[in-house]
């Protein structure tokens, strides 16, 4: 085993250093010849060589130039985040006003949150960043179990399993919610590459192969709004597709059933983020005839302004 010789020191350590020692050298046998490499060491521990404390050498893995490197690296993340470039620190504050205000403030509602939840609505809304059914509508924690996805659709029963009907399970079966909202909004992106899409359906695109559950709302959009320009048909698409997310939801038995004993009631919204509306309504059940008119029957509809 390679050795080191003996030296001194005349002060004090206080922290980590690292340093090459370039008057030691390390050996190792490769082959039949000796090679001879520089070992990066780094003094670890507080000592003092004239009292006699312990003198501690750890060998690093990386050469100087990586540990530089690295350093660096660390430097430039401690200055970002002093800057303020870094955004998580914007949440951490966020998330810290709410715990002071929201949650502190509250912890006796939150304590029994803690031990289950029992929300009176599930909400199914769009991904869409400007669509938020918790700042909008005022949902507070507890109140409303929610599921987004892109441009708020709800798959037939048959479609198979997904995120939406795995929540609409366990939201409808467990938690037993008296209410599903289904929001659709203005200038939606799903529902425009819905009515963009030709017969044929690309495969390799994940966003068509899912809004092609509301192809039935695209075909009826284009049937009773083919006088209309593209951005009014696909206006006129956004509130059907709500329409038909209600009549796939009464393709799950379970829900059906609920519906029909007036356990479960169903509501269609549409949220206009640019003026600022919106309007509400519910599922009128009409049992077996539901849906074989050309308009789905709607009661209790609402416009707030």
């Amino acid at each position: 085993m390679a050795t080191l010789s003996p030296t001194s020191f005349t002060k004090n350590f206080n922290s980590s250093v690292d340093f090459p020692i370039t008057s030691f050298q390390t050996f190792a046998i490769f082959g039949p010849k000796l090679k001879t490499e520089q070992t990066h060491f780094r003094l670890s521990t507080s000592f003092n060589v004239r009292t006699g404390s312990r003198l501690e050498l750890k060998a690093m893995k990386e050469s100087p130039g990586l540990t530089q490197k690295l350093d660096k690296n660390r430097l430039d993340r401690l200055t970002e985040s002093e800057n303020g470039c870094d955004l998580f620190q914007h949440l951490k504050h966020r998330f810290l006003r709410f715990k002071k205000h929201k949650f502190e403030e509250n912890l006796g509602h939150f304590q029994n949150l803690a031990e289950g939840q029992a929300p009176k609505f599930m909400i199914i809304a769009c991904a869409d960043s400007r669509v938020c059914p918790s700042v909008i509508l005022g949902f507070q924690p507890g109140e409303a179990f929610m599921v987004r996805n892109v441009a708020n659709l709800v798959p037939p029963f048959e479609g198979g399993p997904s995120e939406t009907n795995a929540a609409l399970e366990f939201a409808v079966n467990s938690l037993k919610v008296e209410n599903i909202l289904v929001i659709g909004h203005s200038r939606c992106g799903g529902i425009r590459a819905l009515m963009s899409m030709q017969d044929e359906v690309d495969s390799s695109s994940f966003i068509r192969s899912w809004v092609i559950v509301g192809k039935n709302a695209s075909l009826n959009t284009k049937s009773a709004a083919s006088h209309l320009g593209f951005d009014q048909q696909c206006k006129h698409c956004e509130k059907e597709s709500v329409d038909h997310s209600l009549l796939n939801l009464l393709t799950y038995p379970w829900i059906e059933q609920k519906v029909a004993k007036g356990e479960l009631s169903l509501h269609g919204g549409y949220y206009d983020f640019v003026d600022c509306t919106f309007e509400k309504w519910t599922l009128d059940y009409k049992g077996s005839n539901l849906g074989k008119n050309s308009r789905l029957p709607v009661k209790n509809r609402f416009y707030w302004c």
